[in-house]
């Protein structure tokens, strides 16, 4: 390995996923010189955009919690905390609504900020349930009570978990209990209506791609609750406004990220990370790497030493997706229009690939993401790589392919969106290939899942078995979604931060 000085830094991370430019941002800002490399010309992974003919699309998330601007310290705001501790400003307007729910029998409720509407409407449904309903959910206004007392660490740092325990002895005891417990157990406690437990599963595959039984209780605290705290903000100019941010970020306290640079392999020395290798052969050292990466991309490729490789059977793995980008006549969507939509046409079916159809229309929320008199819809479904690998990418199989899954979930969302199909001036596909070939995702998938019976600290943490080699991102704790990933990306940092010896302050 050449060890040139030009082309070392303290800490390497693989990819500039929303996670690892976290990391990236908060160790440079306490002077720990970075690297980050990127395959793409552009940061973000799947919270980036991307722009067709005037129109600026979100490559995948759009739902934002993190951005709220009230003064509570803990876990919660982290975006907030983070621009606010990099100085940089990252824009957001209000989404007063979550997610609106269009459900089978005719079952409709937008989640919205006001709590006590939600509570309420789901009571209107289920009069029978009102106890039940406000049992669960202020369940999880306790998650949320903890989350946001307690500081953000890693939870592989005894000296975090010893200032946290000393200073908040209860609530971490309290917290330590819940993090055993389920979400859909914990609704079963108080609930029996089959259809309201249906919905509740529905809330978490929302953003867990899982039911609720399989749901931790923690992690349904901090996104159920937190959206009537500091509610969803959309970033004005689209998703990938927040790792260009974070970019900003480390430039300006002097890190460095490389663009169209794939690295294609850790190096390591008898069971130590060291650097990486890129796709032209370049090596470069560093005293620790961060992998971005999937938990099987970095030990099942970018690691070669077996002894070392992920067994896919420890975990299940999330699905891949099938997406529609669409710019559409504005007049297609109505006024009382909510930006984030599920749509649901049978309860059998609705965790099976293709059975939920994901809709947002975030040009509601800023008109410049699309030329005037027009709307940007995103449409996705889950769907998996192994039903698409049998056509080669660009045939016209492929393509047909492409159309039909298209044609039909367009048809679908009809239902809420009459003439949609008329409507649509643009339309750009993305099947499970094209998250393999731009995102170096395995099997296009969003990292591993929890078992049923897995406890959430079962879920992959920042330290791994190959030593200063970690990890960050959805394959880790506490999972999927940006404000989680964002999570593992400050714990990430404070764990390595304290290892190389300087510790980060916790962040106001």
């Amino acid at each position: 390995m050449h060890d040139v000085i030009d082309r070392s830094a303290d800490v390497i991370i693989i990819g500039s996923g929303i996670g690892g430019l976290t990391t990236a941002a908060l160790l440079q800002q306490q002077g720990i010189s970075t690297l980050v490399f990127e395959k793409n010309r552009y940061p973000g992974g799947s919270c980036s955009s991307f722009q067709r003919e005037g129109y600026r699309f979100d490559a995948g998330a759009s739902v934002f919690y993190g951005f709220a601007e009230n003064g509570r310290g803990g876990t919660l705001n982290l975006h907030t905390r983070i621009f606010r501790q990099l100085g940089i400003e990252v824009k957001t307007v209000p989404d007063p609504v979550q997610i609106h729910y269009h459900l089978p029998n005719g079952f409709s409720v937008p989640a919205c900020y006001d709590r006590q509407a939600f509570i309420d409407a789901l009571a209107a449904r289920f009069p029978h349930e009102k106890k039940g309903i406000a049992e669960f959910y202020r369940e999880l206004e306790e998650v949320y009570d903890i989350l946001s007392s307690l500081p953000a660490g890693s939870l592989e740092d005894i000296v975090h978990l010893g200032v946290v325990g000393f200073n908040n002895p209860l609530k971490t005891v309290a917290l330590a209990m819940k993090s055993f417990r389920s979400m859909g157990k914990t609704a079963r406690k108080y609930i029996a209506d089959e259809e309201l437990l249906r919905f509740i599963d529905m809330e978490a595959y929302s953003w867990a791609v899982q039911d609720a039984v399989s749901t931790p209780l923690v992690n349904a605290g901090i996104c159920l609750a937190d959206r009537h705290h500091g509610g969803i903000n959309y970033p004005v100019g689209g998703s990938g406004v927040i790792p260009q941010a974070l970019c900003r970020g480390i430039e300006k306290f002097g890190g460095s990220i490389r663009f169209l640079s794939e690295v294609t392999g850790i190096i390591l020395e008898n069971g130590e990370a060291r650097g990486v290798r890129l796709a032209d052969g370049t090596e470069y050292a560093a005293r620790a790497v961060v992998s971005n990466a999937t938990v099987w991309d970095t030990f099942n490729r970018l690691v070669t030493d077996s002894r070392f490789r992920m067994d896919e059977s420890r975990f299940l793995r999330a699905p891949s997706w099938f997406q529609l980008f669409l710019g559409v006549d504005a007049s297609v969507i109505p006024k009382d229009f909510y930006v984030h939509n599920i749509l649901v046409d049978d309860w059998k079916r609705y965790n099976q690939p293709g059975g939920t159809i994901y809709f947002s229309a975030p040009t509601l929320l800023d008109h410049s993401l699309a030329p005037t008199g027009k709307h940007t819809i995103h449409m996705f479904v889950t769907a998996e790589a192994d039903d698409w690998e049998t056509y080669q990418r660009g045939s016209r199989e492929y393509l047909e392919a492409k159309e039909v899954l298209a044609a039909n979930v367009i048809s679908r969302t009809e239902r809420i969106l009459p003439g949609l199909s008329e409507a649509i001036e643009l339309k750009v596909l993305a099947s499970p290939l094209t998250h393999v070939r731009y995102l170096n995702r395995y099997k296009g998938s969003y990292g591993p899942l929890l078992k049923p019976g897995q406890n959430i600290l079962q879920k992959p943490q920042n330290t791994t078995p190959v030593k200063n080699l970690y990890a960050v991102g959805d394959s880790t704790f506490p999972g999927q979604g940006v404000i989680a990933v964002t999570y593992s990306g400050v714990s990430c940092a404070s764990y390595v931060a304290r290892k190389l010896g300087k510790p980060l302050e916790y962040l106001l």
